[in-house]
């Protein structure tokens, strides 16, 4: 099936959508928040073979309010994880991006950047009740794909990359990514393997929409709803702009 089939023949006609971005997150609700994963795994390239390092992770993944191409429309977090290895200040990692939900394809996807010179943009189907996923992205691809600056194109060249997330019923969340690497000098690809468990240590803010549907709320009207206690903006079809 076409995208254009997928959401009409119409292209141009923004979708109706809530203000209320966290009630529509479908399987993204189980990572909205700040979270600390203390006991990260890193599997990376070495000139003598393998090195492993633990490392320390704080992730912040905070609503934004819903994006429209005509009739596809989004619901998703913008994220910030920044790691360091135990003990350390030194940065070992820092990646930014948005996790984008699209409720009419079913469909899942992440952006993700690194100031190493290195972009790309994976994805996977789910449902709004999943909680498992797995995105993927291939070097070369049109829609999910690997860019990187010539020196890691060269040396370190990622053909193909994925991660599967997963919302444990603690209330944390898991994932494992795996970049897949050609290095010179190398017989076989390199697997680069991440993996980290994540306890949420606050909850997430508000998208700006819904902010300001809250604050022109009575209190009496607020109080005894439920999530995000603002009553109306469960409608989807509703329009603050």
């Amino acid at each position: 099936m076409s995208a254009v089939t997928v959401y009409g023949q119409d292209i141009y006609t923004e979708a109706p959508g809530s203000a209320d971005t966290l009630a529509n997150l479908g399987p993204l609700r189980a990572l909205a928040g700040t979270w600390v994963g203390e006991m990260g795994h890193d599997q990376h390239p070495v000139a003598e073979g393998t090195e492993f390092d633990a490392f320390v992770e704080r992730y912040d993944a905070q609503p934004i309010d819903r994006q429209t191409n005509g009739p596809q429309i989004f619901y998703g977090l913008r994220y910030h994880t920044f790691i360091v290895k135990p003990g350390d200040v030194e940065t070992f990692h820092n990646q930014v991006g948005f996790w984008l939900w699209d409720p009419v394809a079913e469909t899942v996807t992440m952006t993700l950047g690194i100031p190493r010179g290195q972009v790309l943009m994976a994805t996977g189907y789910a449902r709004a009740d999943s909680t498992e996923f797995e995105l993927t992205a291939v070097l070369g691809s049109e829609s999910n794909g690997i860019l990187s600056n010539p020196f890691l194109g060269e040396a370190f060249r990622t053909t193909s990359y994925r991660i599967h997330v997963t919302a444990n019923a603690d209330g944390t969340w898991s994932y494992e990514e795996e970049g897949v690497l050609e290095i010179p000098g190398r017989p076989e690809p390199f697997h680069h393997i991440d993996r980290n468990t994540l306890t949420r240590v606050a909850e997430p803010n508000l998208n700006p929409l819904a902010a300001l549907a809250l604050s022109s709320i009575a209190p009496s009207t607020v109080a005894g709803t439920e999530s995000l206690r603002i009553g109306s903006l469960r409608d989807e079809r509703e329009n603050l702009l």
